[in-house]
């Protein structure tokens, strides 16, 4: 697909106000409606009410492999599930749904390590992806940081990816707050109203995994996302540069370059309220509302951008 314009253009975006429409979020599976009418959810369990996600299609045979393979982990992240829609109205089910298979298996959750077998390089990515397997460090050690940043975004404007070029204190910051905030719970913009990712840092990776995933296959979610951010040439340079790969089954380049712009939205911003909900979605995930990442994404334009994109992919 034609790529987007590096994530560079995005830095430093200013928050476009315009009015909230009435936005439909994707509830976590099912659509929220029962629940804002106050009605309690209606019986039906296992797949039958999965299948109210409107993603629910493209997890349906990993979601049919687990309940062949192991029927009661499937039975218990059911029952888990209906525990979590039981909490009052506007609460973040997934903040707390999260929060809770975090503590069960917090050394494993999110964060893939994917493991260079033969399944791993099936699913395109890179164990321990060094900057030098990149980049020929030496030789660009005599560049300037202009010149440097040109040959970065040359190189992956012919490739279909994510890639940026990041001034030092803009990461700084980031990476600060990804030490004390790990992951979030990012909104992506589709036909159907709103697919959910969480994003886990590990490193200087940023691990991305849809919601419905991470419910129906735990900690051993494989990420759909990942973006490597290198800091070899901060001290020296006063820049870190930053590549992705992705499994195009899930997402396309601009839906990735999406997420990449929510993480410098989120984690980079001026704005503390912004970076508030980060903060409540890590620290006190009770109060946390799904519905405000819509909100901040739909006022900064980055969600007008991508439906513009979409439209264009399908035409």
């Amino acid at each position: 697909g034609a790529m987007a314009g590096p994530l560079l253009q995005a830095w430093g975006l200013g928050a476009a106000l315009r009015s909230r429409a009435a936005l439909r979020p994707l509830g976590l599976l099912a659509p929220p409606c029962r629940e804002v009418a106050g009605q309690a959810p209606g019986p039906g369990s296992g797949e039958d009410t999965l299948e109210e996600n409107p993603f629910y299609g493209k997890y349906r045979h990993k979601i049919r492999e687990l309940q062949r393979s192991s029927p009661d982990v499937f039975e218990s992240r059911m029952e888990k599930r209906n525990d979590v829609k039981k909490q009052p109205v506007g609460y973040s089910r997934q903040g707390e749904f999260v929060r809770c298979m975090e503590e069960k298996a917090r050394p494993a959750f999110f964060i893939v390590h994917i493991c260079l077998d033969t399944k791993a390089s099936k699913g395109g990515f890179t164990k321990d992806k060094t900057l030098d397997s990149i980049l020929n460090i030496e030789m660009v050690k005599e560049k300037s940081a202009e010149e440097i940043k040109e040959i970065w975004n040359q190189y992956f404007s012919a490739k279909d990816t994510v890639y940026a070029v990041i001034p030092a204190e803009k990461f700084d910051l980031m990476w600060k707050r990804a030490q004390q905030c790990p992951s979030f719970l990012y909104a992506l913009p589709r036909k159907e109203g709103y697919e959910f990712f969480v994003g886990q840092w590990s490193g200087a990776e940023l691990h991305f995994t849809s919601l419905i995933n991470i419910q129906t296959q735990g900690e051993t979610a494989p990420s759909q996302l990942v973006l490597y951010h290198y800091p070899e040439l901060q001290k020296e340079k006063g820049i870190v540069l930053m590549t992705a790969e992705m499994d195009s089954k899930f997402l396309v380049v601009h839906e990735a370059q999406c997420l990449a712009n929510q993480v410098q939205l989120f984690y980079a911003t001026e704005r503390s309220e912004t970076y508030g909900l980060v903060e409540t979605f890590n620290h006190r995930s009770s109060e946390f509302k799904y519905m405000s990442v819509i909100a901040e994404l739909e006022q900064s334009g980055l969600g007008r951008d991508l439906r513009a994109g979409q439209a264009s992919d399908k035409s």
